[in-house]
Order: C-alpha cells, then sequence, then structure tokens
C-alpha cells in the first residue's frame, strides 16, 4: 500500500495566479462547447460552477511564474536559495524542453536547481507535494517551489465551461523537528479512458481527422481536447476520496474529523458534497472555490486555501487533510499541519510579456 511519510519539511506560503478575464456559464463565450441543449442556470446548480478565468495567451507557467514571483517576494526568499521547482501540469509549454527547466531561467533560479516536469491532473498537487518533500527530508536542499495548474490548450477548439485556468505556487522548506507530511497514493489504470486526451501522444499522433468535431457526451469536442467519461469519474471520486481520507487516518492513528480543514480538488459541487456527506464533515470546514473558479486541476487545491482561507488560520496552528483525484485514475490523500505560513493575496494576470518564445 502507498503510504508515505516526509518529517522535517513544512509548507511555508502559497500563492495563485488566474486571468484577469471572467468568463460566465450564464452566458456562454462562441467558442464555449456546449450544445443546443444547453441551459446555464441548470449547469450551474449542477455543477456548482458559476464562472471561471480563462485567458487564450496565458499559459500555466505564465500564471505560475506570476504567483511565484509574488510568493517568494512576500516570503522575502532569496533567488539563489531556492534548489528544487517541481512543475505539475497537463499542459506544459512545449513537448520538450521540460516547462520547470524554462521556469527555473525566467524565475531567476540557480542553475544548480533540481528542476522536472509531472504530468499529472487532478491529483497532481499532492503528488507534487510528495516529491518536493522526499527531496527536502534529509536537509541537504532547504527552499523548493511546487508550480501547479492548468491553463491554454493544447490545440484550439471548443472550451469546456466546466474548467478555469489557474497557476500555484508552495513553498515548500526543510525545518527540523516539523511534523511533516502522511500521504496516502493509489492509481487504477484500468480505466486510464474515463479522462482522456485521445490524440496527440505517439499512440495516436497528430492528424487532420484529430480536429474533426464530434458529440461526446452532449458536448461537441475534437481529438486533441481532454473528454470524460462523467458518470463513471463521478463514482470513482465519491468512492475513492471517503476512501483514501480513511485509510490514512487509519494506518498513522489519528482521527480525521479532529482536523481543521479539509481541502478537496475541486471536481464539482454534487461530487464534493456527496464526498463530504460520506466523510460526515462539518460543511465550513470544507472550504470550495468551484462557484468562481470552476475546476482548475492540480491547482484547485492551493487555488482553494488562497482564495477561501486567507486571514484565518496564518499564525497558529492549523491540521488539514488535503485529497486530490481525477486523470488517470488517481488519487492522493496527505495531512499534515501549518503554523506562521504566507498566503499570498490573489495575483490576477493581463498578460505576460517578459521574454521571447519561439
Amino acid at each position: 500500500m502507498a503510504f508515505l511519510e516526509f518529517k522535517n519539511v513544512r509548507i511555508a506560503g502559497v500563492s495563485a495566479g488566474v486571468p484577469k478575464n471572467v468568463a460566465s456559464n450564464l452566458h456562454p463565450l462562441d467558442d464555449d462547447g456546449v450544445s443546443s441543449e444547453y441551459a446555464p442556470e441548470a449547469f450551474v446548480e449542477t455543477t456548482g460552477v458559476l464562472e471561471r478565468r480563462i485567458s487564450d495567451k496565458l499559459t500555466t507557467s505564465d500564471l505560475c511564474y506570476a504567483a511565484a514571483e509574488k510568493l517568494v517576494d512576500d516570503l522575502g526568499w532569496k533567488k539563489d536559495e531556492i534548489e528544487a521547482l517541481v512543475f505539475v501540469s497537463q499542459t506544459a509549454d512545449y513537448i520538450l524542453p521540460a516547462t520547470a527547466c524554462i521556469l527555473q531561467d525566467r524565475l531567476g533560479l540557480s542553475k544548480e536547481c533540481y528542476a522536472e516536469d509531472v504530468a499529472l491532473g487532478c491529483s497532481g498537487w499532492v503528488y507534487g507535494l510528495s516529491n518536493v518533500a522526499s527531496l527536502l527530508m534529509s536537509g541537504t536542499i532547504k527552499k523548493a517551489l511546487l508550480l501547479c495548474g492548468d491553463a491554454k490548450k493544447r490545440a484550439v477548439g471548443p472550451r469546456d465551461p466546466l474548467f478555469g485556468h489557474a497557476g500555484t505556487a508552495t513553498a515548500v522548506e526543510f525545518a527540523e523537528g516539523a511534523e511533516g507530511f502522511r500521504f496516502h497514493f493509489g492509481t487504477d489504470g484500468s480505466r486510464y479512458d474515463a479522462i482522456i486526451t485521445p490524440d496527440g501522444g505517439s499512440r495516436n499522433q497528430v492528424s487532420a481527422d484529430s480536429f474533426k468535431l464530434e458529440e461526446i457526451e452532449g458536448k461537441k469536442m475534437h481529438r486533441m481536447q481532454t473528454r470524460m467519461k462523467g458518470m463513471d469519474v463521478f463514482a470513482f471520486g465519491i468512492s475513492t476520496a471517503p476512501m483514501s481520507v480513511k485509510k490514512l487516518a487509519e494506518h498513522y492513528g489519528f482521527d480525521y474529523h479532529d482536523c481543521d480543514y479539509f481541502v478537496f480538488h475541486q471536481a464539482n459541487m454534487k461530487m464534493n458534497n456527496m464526498i463530504v456527506k460520506l466523510l460526515k464533515l462539518d460543511t465550513e470546514r470544507v472550504p470550495s472555490c468551484m462557484y468562481n473558479f470552476g475546476n482548475t486541476s492540480s491547482a484547485s487545491i492551493p487555488l482553494t486555501i488562497v482564495t477561501q482561507l486567507k486571514g484565518k488560520f496564518e499564525n497558529k496552528p492549523t491540521k488539514f487533510i488535503c485529497c486530490g483525484f481525477g486523470v488517470g485514475l488517481s488519487w492522493g490523500t496527505v495531512a499534515f499541519e501549518t503554523n506562521n505560513i504566507v498566503i499570498s493575496d490573489l495575483v490576477e494576470v493581463d498578460q505576460m510579456e517578459d521574454r521571447k518564445w519561439i
């Protein structure tokens, strides 16, 4: 069973960047992939997503860069002290090189910085946190950045009104004596096609047919866009998230009800409400940001912390359980405690023209 524990590591701060542009699901855009039967009020009521931040120009790395710059400044960290950078996204700048390498240079970090990409979606922040914690726990590396999110599509096509764009930065540091992180992970690759972008990889290379629109679960999309088997994913989420939280608590011998906040991946309102009910949680301890930002993939957990919890917990010991679940199908749950943490103001990004691109 995939239980992991890393001590002597703590989260020093969290930040998030989103496009300044707001799109309302009550007034869908011309390129939103909605059917002729789309009912705006019913969609908002069902999904819990009223609006989202979107941009046709900003990439995930643009948003993560803005969030990281803000957080590093708020923390007062020196950039030459940051020795590791992990970038988690399904929307990298290029097929290669790794976007983490681009961000190392763009942020002005040392050329002796460890940098890697992780190609995960909804569970990505938890997986990325475990990667960073494993690098730091020995104390050889003292400070690291975890950058997570998804934004600009890999191919032009209709948008899905459920999903928004966001990039986040989580600052993690070595701290001798810190309780650190406790993780539970799992994977069910037999259901890999429940959430999938069929074309664009080496299995199904890009062709003219890749851009032909077809009707998928009531939405117009092509094979370079991510498609989802809605009911399969719903069943997966409401069974896996509660199971993982309970297994984590049982394995490490604590009562999960004693935690102060539970932050789940912002999938959709009905799924998350069911998870809360099955775990018998107080709703005031389960913040949500999907109403204003939609499903933001690996950014959703830190984005929720920044937008819903800033000013409520920073200077006192606070226990968290966070759980991400989705594409893979994969899941990850982490328990940790914060104290004297920096939560930056939300960064709204209008445009990003700080360098030339190929």
